[in-house]
């Protein structure tokens, strides 16, 4: 046990640091840069039932502080995820990765989850109800309380793994929405994913991405991420995992204040594929400039 180590969801690992679904691949992509078995775990690249090509191009922008995406959950399908992307992950990590899903209808939610829950490798499994950048599913179960809840239900019926619900900023108040996952059985909440926006080319005077509307992510969301985790953290019992906008040591700090067990790194990867090994490298000499010698103690602290 180290001074890095916190528990998530009755499981201890070895740094709070977790790539967050979308920005990391399924993991084998960044063993080229570094052993990935540094981090705590990762959220691998959100699958769904069948395979989806994704929104027409172009589907990124950049932005100030930050870049929209609307990627539209680009994936395999999971059974090619089981049969290919999984094996190939096994052999450069040996850790519990968490698997994200997606889904356009509770029933597909939960097969997808299932298939998941049986896979050796998976430790936790990340439901998110919270993709704003898909039509028909999505991000449209995690803005109403009964659905969030529903597919909570549903997922947990199914499955033995811990349960993550992954919630949309996009909200009122997003502490309804973690509380209706938390009272259906979730064992955990993860936030905040990407808030909506969009840009205009001056000079076609239209959308700059085909989908019209995108995902912010990046620094410019931090502070909105950092105040909707500590809402969060203090309405419901559960784990609260944050993400959004986290670039440094310092802030996976102040989301452990805020009230996080644990905290994802996204579009930092894209512009570093190494942002989250030196995220970790930096940690405990963080750590000793605030006075903090272990991790759980904070946790502790902040509760």
């Amino acid at each position: 046990m180290g001074r890095l180590t916190v528990d998530l969801c009755g499981t201890e690992i070895d740094n709070p640091v977790i790539p967050a679904s979308g920005t990391f691949g399924y993991g084998y992509e960044f063993a080229a840069w570094y052993d990935i078995n540094c981090l705590g775990t990762f959220s691998f690249k959100g699958t769904t039932r069948e395979e989806r090509f994704g929104n027409p191009t172009p589907r990124i922008a950049e932005c100030p502080a930050g870049m929209l995406n609307a990627v539209g959950l680009q994936n395999p399908g999971v059974e090619k995820v089981i049969r290919e992307e999984l094996p190939k992950l096994k052999t450069v990590f040996r850790k519990k990765v968490i698997a994200n899903v997606s889904g356009f209808s509770t029933e597909e939610y939960a097969d997808t989850c299932a298939r998941l829950d049986g896979e050796e490798q998976v430790g936790w499994l990340e439901v998110n109800i919270s993709c704003p950048n898909v039509h028909g599913g999505g991000m449209s179960f995690g803005t109403d309380p009964k659905a969030a809840a529903e597919v909570t239900r549903a997922v947990k019926r199914v499955t033995k793994k811990p349960v993550i619900m992954k919630l949309s900023p996009n909200v009122g108040d997003i502490t309804m929405i973690a509380r209706a996952c938390a009272d259906a059985g979730a064992d955990a909440v993860s936030l905040i994913n990407t808030l909506q926006g969009m840009r205009i080319d001056l000079k076609t005077r239209r959308p700059v991405l085909k989908n019209t509307f995108g995902g912010l992510s990046g620094p410019a969301v931090f502070p909105v991420a950092l105040r909707m985790v500590y809402q969060t953290a203090r309405a419901v019992s559960v784990p609260v995992i944050g993400m959004g906008g986290v670039t440094s040591a310092e802030d996976v700090l102040e989301m452990m204040m805020a009230g996080a067990a644990a905290v994802e790194v996204g579009a930092a990867n894209l512009t570093d594929p190494c942002a989250c090994r030196d995220i970790i490298g930096a940690l405990p000499g963080v750590m000793d400039r605030c006075g903090i010698r272990e991790l759980k103690e904070l946790r502790r602290r902040e509760a």
